[in-house]
């Protein structure tokens, strides 16, 4: 399989060093593998919602075929880290207990432009999510499994926006909107899939699902990963998405702000 400029072939797996292995690293690589190896049923919903555009329906598929390339790398390392973890079960478990709406024929945003605001707003968010794992991590296998993600999630978030920047010229929604969009968007980055996702990777069949309680153990490891460099740039992209001057006073202070409420937050999961 291939995607992007990188295949799994290219990855350097005999590199792998299990003295570096951080052990609560591994719990959100197992969850996060489950996450991006489902894409082919967002490709589904998104190619529902833009049923009657053939050039966005092809980008979308080809996003999603690389999105289980990224799964199917993460998984690919959680096993060589941990070689008790059976991929193919937990995502099964995953699917089982977690489905999203793949019949829906209208956006849940409201608007072709507002999809494509919150698509820009995952993008951003998983890649800087990667980004501040590879900076994390000691694992020199997983550190490039991240750099090799990060940029396609970049390049995702400029495909994207390109096809916004489309829609914008006769959907015109405008900027406040689009910002209602985006900030709905990231209030769901601590919905039910994460936490789902985490139950599924690492929790034995004996153990019933709580939402909360799995929830908390998925971001308080994931927050302890980002650095103030990867939240900064994170706002900036989503200014950019939402049609506000990513350089602006304002997107400073918002970063300052944005990175201080995920220390905030790291400590709130921490003493919880």
């Amino acid at each position: 399989m291939t995607s992007g400029h990188w295949s799994l072939d290219d990855v350097s797996w005999e590199r792998f060093d299990p003295s570096k292995v951080d052990p609560e690293l591994v719990k959100i690589v197992k969850a996060a593998s489950m996450v991006e190896f489902n894409g082919g049923d967002y490709a589904t919903y998104l190619c529902n919602v833009f049923s009657d555009d053939a050039e966005f329906q092809a980008a979308a598929r080809a996003w999603a075929s690389e999105e289980v390339q990224h799964g199917a790398a993460l998984a690919r390392w959680a096993k060589l880290a941990d070689g008790s973890f059976d991929f193919e079960r937990s995502f099964a478990r995953f699917r089982e207990g977690y489905k999203i709406s793949v019949e829906a024929s209208d956006s849940i945003r409201g608007s072709r432009s507002g999809e494509l605001v919150a698509r820009c707003i995952v993008e951003v968010g998983t890649s800087s999510y990667y980004a501040s794992i590879g900076a994390t991590t000691q694992e020199p296998v997983l550190r490039e499994i991240c750099r090799y993600i990060a940029a396609d999630e970049l390049r995702h978030y400029r495909l994207f926006y390109l096809h916004l920047r489309r829609y914008l010229d006769h959907e015109g929604i405008g900027k406040w909107k689009r910002l209602a969009v985006a900030l709905g968007r990231i209030g769901e980055s601590e919905d039910d899939e994460l936490a789902y996702a985490f139950y599924a990777a690492n929790e034995n069949l004996e153990t019933s699902y709580d939402r909360k309680s799995c929830g908390r153990a998925y971001m308080k490891r994931a927050f302890a990963c980002y650095q103030e460099p990867q939240v900064q740039r994170a706002v900036a992209m989503i200014f950019k998405a939402a049609g506000l001057n990513p350089q602006s006073r304002l997107a400073g202070l918002a970063a300052r702000a944005a990175f201080g409420f995920v220390r905030l937050r790291l400590r709130q999961l921490a003493a919880a």
